[in-house]
């Protein structure tokens, strides 16, 4: 064998057994095709408010344990995440707020994933409950805007239209 070859080898066996798993890629759904308009209907019933959201961290760090593989800071870096592939979701990211409606966070936290260590947590949490933890894990995205939350269509400008792009940073040139 090569010793390139060999090499190349060895990286991709250290690499895939390596507890450091990449996240899935952000525009990736992680509902079935064939649930997804389902899932994109939802829409939460539960007000926006401090009570839901403390009511969200609650569940978060107790009932649910989203905390083992979240992480207590939402940042996808829990304890039991550490191992799994792909990573657990980083909530501080913007791009996942933006690029996903409510309903599709409160699908994934139902059902579960496919292919991934996202387990159902429908036969634990209550409707209420779920979407009161996803108003918790918003509050991880530091106001980085609500992209598609909660508006029931695409995924974004990549997705059709331009709706959802409140937070677009600086236009223009290094003049600006």
């Amino acid at each position: 064998m090569k010793p390139g070859v060999f090499a190349l080898l060895i990286t991709t066996v250290v690499l895939a057994g390596s507890p450091v798993a990449a996240e899935r890629h952000m525009m990736q759904p992680v509902v079935p095709a064939d649930k997804l308009a389902e899932a994109r209907a939802l829409k939460s019933p539960v007000p926006d408010s401090p009570e839901a959201v403390e009511k969200g961290k609650k569940i978060y760090d107790g009932k649910g344990g989203c905390f083992n593989c979240h992480g207590a800071d939402g940042g996808g870096n829990g304890p039991a995440g550490a191992k799994m592939n792909p990573a657990p979701r980083n909530f501080q990211h913007h791009g996942f707020w933006r690029h996903r409606t409510e309903g599709e966070i409160f699908w994934v936290i139902k059902y579960g994933s496919p292919g991934t260590g996202m387990i159902a947590f429908g036969p634990v949490l209550s409707d209420d409950e779920i979407w009161s933890v996803i108003q918790y894990e918003r509050t991880f995205a530091g106001g980085h805007g609500r992209g598609r939350m909660g508006h029931g269509q695409g995924m974004g400008p990549m997705m059709g239209g331009r709706e959802g792009m409140e937070h677009r940073g600086r236009r223009g040139g290094m003049g600006d």
